[in-house]
């Protein structure tokens, strides 16, 4: 799935959200901090990571590219 940012980032925890991978943000707070989310193939744990266009993410068997 391609993600379309509209700004310059966003954090991480909200992009989960964002792109409907979680219901909300603890839900998204506990899946990285639990190591469950991959950022360009490498375990994340900070939920405020700043993710830009080029970063893939990686959750639960899906893919989502930034763009």
């Amino acid at each position: 799935m391609d993600f379309y940012l509209k700004d310059d980032f966003i954090k991480l925890g909200q992009l989960l959200k964002a792109a409907n991978l979680v219901d909300n943000g603890a839900d998204a707070k506990f899946e990285i901090q639990s190591g469950k989310v991959l950022l360009n193939g490498e375990v994340e744990i900070q939920r405020g990571k700043k993710i830009v266009k080029g970063d893939v993410i990686k959750y639960k068997g899906q893919e989502v590219t930034i763009k």
